[in-house]
């Protein structure tokens, strides 16, 4: 029997929704408060993937402005209908305190997307579309129930049609369901389908934590009443405990194949060196069946396994991606992001052909600010990074090097820079609970130097040299888990990036960087 190992989106990829198109299958996930949004994965196995864009690539969809850590571009859903993807998700607190709602659309699902569709009059977060027979198209989302919350994060999931002429929502809104158990809650990240005689809404309960959970309602009515499942929540793993492998599991969706099976991606975290959860929210795939009508997911364990049998859909795996990005390319790889919209010219691989430039910017990684910062996800619970920098500090504030990033106060910085007696050194500064502190120094004098960092679980060893493969321990054994979401709160994973910053200062300085490299252990 041929198996696959979950997860099979690794590090902070959370908030998956799935479309199958013919043959392909695309899948979509959150990215907060980082730039470009909404990654696009495709798929011809449901196992392999890989990246072909990002929906909200352009500063006109997507102003991220000032939005804080962990804000932005929540839960997007991913549907197809007769030619034409759709795309619709929340941006939290486009203004200050408000949650708005769009959809974009585009024929490819590599783009290039639309600008966004404002829902007027759409509350809550987790929108969802569905299109029935009749060729009519629906909204769910979450809200307060109109009588009100009975408890804390009380909520319930209502509908209402969508008209594609006006891009507006239409008629009367629907409540559909508030609640699969009593005091169940954070209803949220609905998804409707049409399977046989039923329509079938499923839910994510229980908030996104460790109590997190997958329910579902069946009704033969688009408005119901629905009827919950005896059986739900249909998949948890908060019966396991903090520290089972694969914790927190929820927010799901469905997808059925050519072949007739059914299977159920959801986003679930690996804890390591305890409770702690450095990657995030990850994207996970479970079998799943139908017994009297209703789902059975993973039937006779009812529990995602790290290692399951493969769907009956032909193997088909993609070119891995190097491990190390010489910054040959005329364009970023996609897999680097910024956080927040980028503004400014501050990035080039032209300047000096074969690194990146990064120009000093006032702005830096330890504010709500865009920040001169290219980084990537962290994607395994070992690992080892390494940079060479090309870069000579000016002034006492500029500063350039790596970051093991959680937010803006929760992070490692293993920076060159100068000191207070104006002498060039490498540093390792922790930033806890907004709180920096420089943990060791070294002066060096060198117009190059090697950075290096190694994780072993939650114990991070960091290295310099002035000479390639000359490595000179700087600190060893550094806690990690400052970089989980169970420290730093937040729904994000932890990056690894590189960041050059005047720190408040006006500075025409630059720092290159010759190449990146990222290897799982």
């Amino acid at each position: 029997m041929k198996t696959f190992r979950n997860p099979i989106l690794a590090g902070f990829y959370p908030d998956p929704s799935v479309c199958r198109v013919g043959e392909d299958y695309y899948m979509v996930t959150s990215t907060f408060e980082y730039f470009p949004g909404v990654p696009m994965f495709h798929s011809k196995d449901l196992v392999h993937w890989r990246q072909i864009g990002h929906v909200l690539d352009r500063p006109s969809q997507l102003n991220l402005d000032g939005i804080p850590a962990s804000r932005g571009i929540y839960a997007p859903t991913l549907r197809y209908h007769e030619g034409v993807f759709y795309m619709i998700t929340t941006l939290v607190e486009r203004k200050p305190g408000a949650r708005e709602n769009f959809f974009v659309t585009a024929t490819d699902p590599a783009g290039p997307w639309s600008d966004p569709y404002w829902l007027d009059d759409a509350p809550g977060i987790d929108p969802s579309l569905f299109f029935d027979d009749d060729g009519k198209v629906y909204y769910t989302g979450n809200r307060v129930p109109p009588s009100g919350q009975q408890y804390p994060k009380h909520m319930e999931i209502w509908l209402q049609e969508l008209d594609l002429e006006t891009k507006q929502l239409v008629g009367p809104k629907y409540s559909l369901w508030d609640g699969a158990l009593k005091q169940a809650h954070a209803q949220e990240a609905s998804h409707l389908y049409k399977v046989g005689g039923y329509y079938y809404l499923l839910i994510a309960e229980g908030g996104t934590g460790f109590t997190h959970a997958v329910t579902i309602a069946r009704s033969e009515s688009l408005t119901g009443s629905y009827e919950g499942c005896k059986r739900n929540p249909i998949l948890t793993h908060r019966h396991l405990g903090k520290q089972h492998g694969i914790a927190n599991v929820g927010h799901a969706d469905l997808v059925q194949t050519q072949t007739g099976e059914w299977w159920m991606v959801c986003l679930a975290s690996r804890p390591y060196g305890g409770h702690y959860r450095n990657m995030g929210r990850e994207t996970f795939l479970v079998s799943m069946d139908w017994e009297d009508d209703w789902p059975l997911v993973n039937p006779g364990k009812g529990i995602i396994e790290c290692e399951m049998p493969k769907p009956n859909l032909t193997e088909a795996r993609w070119p891995a991606l190097p491990a190390c990005d010489h910054f040959d390319a005329p364009a970023l790889e996609l897999r680097w992001n910024f956080i927040r919209t980028p503004r400014g010219e501050f990035w080039s691989l032209s300047e000096r052909p074969g690194f990146l430039r990064l120009r000093l910017k006032p702005e830096s990684i330890s504010e709500v600010s865009n920040p001169s910062f290219v980084g990537r996800r962290q994607q395994d619970i070992s690992y080892a990074v390494r940079t060479k920098l090309a870069f000579t500090p000016n002034a006492i504030k500029e500063s350039a090097g790596l970051v093991l990033l959680q937010n803006q106060d929760y992070q490692y910085r293993l920076e060159c820079g100068l000191n207070a007696d104006s002498q060039q050194e490498v540093r390792l500064v922790s930033r806890v609970a907004g709180e920096e502190k420089v943990l060791c120094s070294q002066n060096i004098i060198a117009n190059n130097i090697y950075l290096r960092v190694e994780a072993t679980g939650q114990s991070l060893r960091f290295d310099y040299g002035v000479e390639a493969e000359q490595w000179q321990p700087l600190a060893s054994e550094i806690d990690g888990t400052i970089l989980s979401t169970d420290t730093a709160g937040g729904f994000t994973g932890a990056y690894i990036g590189l960041f050059a910053s005047s720190n408040g200062e006006t500075s025409g300085n630059h720092a290159d960087f010759d190449y990146f490299e990222y290897i799982g252990l």
